[in-house]
């Protein structure tokens, strides 16, 4: 009788084990399953969703060398447009123009890279049918545009070109004067530092007033640029385009990390802005960092 105990016991305790064994397979098994879902809707926001997104960005700057007859200057801020990368065609920037055209800017700025070079995934599109497409941009002072590195590894003669023709004023170590309401203010642009000779003194020479914005593709120079610049709009990082929770930006392409990734940054009285872009380059993907066309409302403060 006693044996019979013993193997009911037995037996019954090894039922439990082996519901035991079947349970954490089932509960691993889950896990698994929640894992790859997790990391296939990632991956279908992160190389997909996001990328393809536009987002407006309206911002509001106050600036204390500004003058009284430019408050409310509306800027639109075009940087990193890429067209020909993973998302963005030529269909896509018609969008973006007629997108920025609604928010009725004075003044558009586009801050170099507008074309792509060994972007995976990307098809090369020539800048001569970007160009026709951002002449349709509308702002009664007009748009101006510096080049970025990729411009100038493809061919930055022929970015220009393409550019002047359709009308929209290229700078290089120039700059130029707007009058807004009877009151003058100047637009310079710097060449690109990776693969040009940026030169702020004789910019900044050809300029005999203040308040002034000055363009450049890399907001790595910032730190070189002078008191007397109102305010320095740069492009270039992307953002990073990818910002993980807690963690920041893993990759910046900027010798000073997070530091100029994005946003507005003043340092020492100084006014810098810099746009995460619209395209993408090297791997197609962005996470926490949506394409942007970025609208600055500048006022005297």
């Amino acid at each position: 009788m006693e044996e019979n105990v013993d193997i009911k016991q037995t037996l019954a305790s090894l039922e439990k084990k082996q519901q035991k064994q079947k349970n954490i397979k089932k509960a691993i098994k889950l896990i698994s399953l929640v894992a790859f879902l997790f990391s296939l809707i990632l991956a279908t926001w992160v190389f997909w969703i996001e990328p393809d997104q536009l987002t407006i960005k309206k911002t509001e700057i106050q600036l204390s060398k500004w003058h009284k007859e430019h408050n409310g200057l509306k800027v639109a801020l075009l940087t990193d447009l890429h067209v020909g990368s993973p998302h963005i065609t030529l269909e896509k920037l018609e969008f973006l123009v007629a997108e920025t055209n609604k928010e009725t800017p004075d003044l558009v700025v586009i801050l170099g890279d507008l074309v792509i070079t060994g972007i995976k995934g990307g098809t090369f599109i020539e800048p001569e049918p970007i160009a026709q497409r951002l002449k349709n941009l509308q702002a009664p002072l007009g748009i101006v545009a510096v080049l970025g590195n990729h411009d100038w590894w493809y061919n930055g003669e022929r970015v220009r070109q393409a550019l002047e023709k359709e009308g929209v004023r290229v700078l290089e170590n120039d700059a130029i004067k707007l009058t807004r309401n009877d009151k003058s203010f100047w637009v310079g642009g710097l060449a690109e530092p990776w693969t040009r000779k940026p030169d702020i003194k004789a910019t900044l020479e050809k300029i005999d007033e203040n308040p002034i914005l000055m363009l450049t593709h890399n907001p790595d120079i910032f730190p070189q640029i002078p008191e007397t610049v109102s305010l320095t709009l740069a492009g270039h990082t992307h953002g990073g385009q990818v910002k993980l929770p807690l963690f920041g930006r893993p990759i910046v392409p900027s010798a000073f990390g997070e530091r100029y990734a994005v946003g507005h940054v003043i340092e020492n009285g100084r006014h810098l802005f810099v746009g995460s872009g619209v395209g993408t380059s090297i791997l197609p993907v962005r996470f926490c960092v949506p394409p942007e066309v970025v609208i600055l409302r500048i006022n005297q403060g």
